[in-house]
């Protein structure tokens, strides 16, 4: 009996070798997840470096340097990006009145400088604007 169980043992495989790949899988699996992070990092840089101002920033802009030496080319300009600008019906209103005043600086060949109550209510809707 002894030797039938030391006979059947002795039929019993050894152990099979299973290549061990589980560190290349590791070492690939880090550095795909090193290539996502720099592509989202890149990424990000573009977009904070990119990030473009909106339009009503730059409508202002311009309307802050509003130059009006040149009253007929002001009064167009003005009409032109205080209507873009004009949000609430303050602002409407006194954009409205504005362009109402500079009607007489445009469609003319000639003009004169504009006036000080132009200038005052421009600078009146400029304060009001919330940009």
């Amino acid at each position: 009996m002894n030797e039938d169980i030391l006979a059947k043992l002795h039929d019993i495989k050894e152990l099979e070798k299973i290549p061990d790949n589980s560190v290349f899988l590791f070492s690939f699996l880090i550095f795909l997840a090193l290539i996502l992070i720099i592509i989202i990092i890149v990424y990000m840089l573009k977009l904070f470096k990119n990030r473009k101002k909106s339009d009503r920033k730059k409508y202002y802009e311009i309307l802050q340097n509003i130059d009006f030496k040149n009253s007929k080319e002001s009064a167009y300009t003005i009409t032109k990006y205080s209507r873009l600008l004009a949000r609430n019906e303050r602002e409407k209103r006194l954009s409205n009145e504005i362009i109402e005043d500079l009607r007489k600086y445009k469609y003319k060949k000639n003009v004169k400088e504009a006036d000080d109550m132009i200038k005052a209510k421009f600078s009146t809707f400029m304060e009001s604007l919330d940009v």
